[in-house]
């Protein structure tokens, strides 16, 4: 596996700077608690189809307390379109009343608290931490599992060894905002199949042969 180099690296991370200055998240929200619940249900679904779902949700329920008043079966009616819903539906009641039991309703700034909250993996509490705390965390979903190996941004099979050579490799400087740039780069050029060469800002730079 061919990485890149330190150099390549910061003109890889100059360029998606330069075109898209703050990234956002895709994942529509209103605030830290709403945030977590998106990024929970977003689990094996696209953010277009949670945020069809959350749009509805959001305007009565920004709160554990609201979440808990909602209901597990009235929670079910908005998020049914959603895979794994009926999980998905009793981690988010369960980790509403630890909020509210431990955390006095607030949304948790550590990996450690957030990671005890029921239906909260890595990936969730980095995203949680990187988005609402700006902390300079990876999370690594299936874009960037499949692309930073791909291209030479890091080397791993699995998410923790390839968040863990981002974190080692990524020059400090983009380190807040480079998930949000692997990730789109993956989703919207860098895809599984049809991948948009001629449209990639780093073609020079990437080290696959396609």
């Amino acid at each position: 596996m061919q990485l890149l180099t330190n150099e390549e690296m910061q003109i890889a991370f100059s360029r998606f700077q330069a075109q898209n200055p703050n990234p956002k998240s895709e994942l529509d929200y209103v605030n830290p608690y709403t945030l977590l619940i998106a990024v929970v249900l977003s689990a094996q679904t696209t953010d277009k189809g949670v945020n069809k779902a959350t749009k509805e949700l959001f305007k009565i329920v920004d709160s554990p307390e609201k979440m808990l008043e909602l209901g597990e079966e009235n929670l079910i009616t908005y998020i049914k379109s959603i895979g794994l819903y009926k999980n998905k539906a009793k981690n988010i009641i369960k980790l509403s009343q630890k909020l509210i039991e431990d955390f006095n309703s607030q949304v948790p700034d550590n990996r450690e608290d957030l990671m005890s909250l029921a239906g909260v993996g890595r990936k969730t509490a980095n995203v949680v931490l990187n988005v609402i705390f700006h902390k300079a965390t990876m999370p690594v979903d299936t874009h960037l599992l499949r692309v930073c190996p791909r291209v030479g941004f890091a080397q791993g099979d699995s998410p923790e060894s390839v968040e863990k050579s981002l974190l080692e490799r990524i020059p400090p400087e983009f380190m807040n905002n480079a998930h949000h740039w692997l990730l789109l780069h993956g989703r919207y050029v860098c895809m599984a199949k049809n991948q948009k060469c001629q449209e990639c800002i780093i073609s020079d730079l990437c080290k696959h042969n396609f």
